[in-house]
C-alpha cells in the first residue's frame, strides 16, 4: 500500500543534495537571521512592506525599502557585493519574492527571510516599532 506521501518515489540522494543545497542559496530563515543579527549581520535586511507597515512593526535592524522602489539608484551606497535579505508579511506575502527578483535584476545577491512578520513572531522573537 502507498499513500500520497509515498506514491512518488524520494529523489536519489545526489538529487536530493543538490536541491537541497540550491534552496539555502535562495532562502535564509528567521532563526538564522536573528543570530546573524546578534553577531553583526555581513548583509542587509530589507523590509520591503510599505511605511506604515514598517513603522508598525519590522524585525530590528531591517530596512524600509518596498519592493517597488528597488531601484539602482537606491542602492547606489552599497558595494556591489553587498548579500540582501528581503522579507515581508509572511509566507501568505509575495513581497519578499518580488523585492528579490527585482534585486536580482539588478545584479544583486540576495536571499530571502522564509516566514517574514509571521516566522518571526512564530519564533518568539521581538519587533521594534516606528520609523
Amino acid at each position: 500500500m502507498s499513500t500520497s506521501v509515498t506514491a512518488i518515489p524520494c529523489a536519489a540522494s545526489a538529487d536530493a543534495v543538490a536541491h537541497f543545497t540550491a534552496e539555502f542559496s535562495f532562502e535564509t530563515d528567521c532563526w538564522d537571521v536573528h543570530e546573524a543579527l546578534d553577531q553583526g549581520a555581513d548583509f542587509v535586511l530589507l523590509d520591503v512592506r510599505g511605511p506604515a507597515l514598517f513603522a508598525a512593526g519590522h524585525v530590528p535592524g531591517a530596512i524600509n525599502l518596498p519592493h517597488g522602489k528597488i531601484i539602482a539608484s537606491r542602492l547606489a551606497h552599497w558595494p556591489l557585493d553587498t548579500v540582501f535579505v528581503t522579507y515581508c508579511a509572511g509566507p501568505h506575502c509575495n513581497g519578499a519574492a518580488r523585492g528579490a527578483l527585482r534585486l536580482a535584476r539588478l545584479d544583486r545577491p540576495v536571499k530571502i527571510m522564509a516566514g517574514g512578520i509571521t516566522g518571526w513572531l512564530d519564533e518568539g522573537f521581538k519587533l521594534q516599532t516606528g520609523a
